[in-house]
């Protein structure tokens, strides 16, 4: 469903993932010039951007949904269902500590057609709970929140339970500010079911893993919002030296940057803040040796 809906101003307040080497692509390497201070990591210590992780299991590449940066279709829309309510309550948590089921958190970003954020948009999640149950009644496993200045966004909710003819999912609607709203769903990798669900699509998987008891979901959005051009790729700073000459967790690299990591020399190609796991022989997408 496409229709607009009034905008809030601003914001306030499978299953285990793959261990063989995550590809970058061309779309992931300008993404993490934008979020590569806040992005979570991959298993295999590869920057969680949506759409460029390896599907689970194996070597095939799940096709880049969508390749922002190239000005293909942005993230597919789907049906609204039967049990959207409008006016959620604003919040980023839809439980409570005695809410049963298994720990999930959803994070990501929303982003335009030229890979950069956008700050403020709309999101509305709504789910079923644990026994696959919707509440019509009032607004449990609802809610709407707003990204912030980076395009980041963070929902603290379960893994919805199953109901007959569908596979886990979560239904969101999205809204750049003044824009049109878009509907769809996100899905989970390595269900038995994503195989007979007649409306699932694997353009909508989240990159899943588990953690401690409960699991951890990353999906980015991006909207049919026109934007300026992003960054040149790569960079054309000028080379600096950072403090001390090695790579440190912590630092904030400009591009061009050169450090040393294992007696090794790297160049910083995207601005970033460093944080353990994001050694330079880890992210090709942030260094490259020289």
């Amino acid at each position: 469903m496409d229709n607009a809906t009034p905008h809030e101003p601003d914001a306030s307040g499978t299953d285990e993932a793959s261990t063989d080497r995550r590809r970058i692509s061309r779309k992931g390497l300008l993404k993490a010039a934008i979020v590569a201070s806040a992005a979570p990591l991959l298993a295999g210590g590869g920057v969680a951007l949506a759409r460029d992780a390896a599907s689970s299991g194996g070597d095939v590449l799940l096709d880049p949904t969508p390749q922002c940066d190239d000005g293909d279709d942005p993230t597919p829309p789907q049906m609204e269902g039967p049990y959207f309510k409008p006016n959620s309550p604003r919040r980023t948590s839809l439980v409570t500590p005695g809410t049963p089921g298994v720990p999930l958190t959803v994070s990501g970003y929303v982003f335009g057609r030229s890979c950069r954020p956008v700050s403020g948009a709309l999101l509305d999640f709504w789910q079923a709970d644990t026994n696959g149950s919707y509440d019509m009644v009032q607004y449990a496993f609802r809610g709407h929140q707003f990204t912030g200045a980076d395009g980041s966004f963070s929902l603290t909710t379960i893994v919805p339970g199953l109901y007959p003819g569908r596979t886990r999912h979560i239904h969101v609607k999205a809204q750049a500010p003044g824009g049109r709203v878009l509907t769809t769903q996100l899905y989970f990798p390595g269900e038995p079911r994503n195989n007979t669900d007649a409306l699932y699509d694997p353009r909508l998987l989240m990159n899943v893993r588990n953690v401690g008891n409960g699991r951890q979901g990353t999906f980015d959005f991006v909207l049919d919002v026109a934007q300026t051009p992003g960054p040149t790729d790569p960079p054309t700073d000028p080379p600096t030296d950072p403090p001390g000459g090695t790579w440190v967790p912590g630092t904030t690299y400009r591009a061009g940057d050169r450090v040393t990591y294992g007696g090794v020399a790297y160049r910083c190609r995207q601005a970033h803040q460093s944080m353990t796991g994001w050694e330079p022989p880890n992210v090709p997408a942030l260094w490259e040796r020289g």
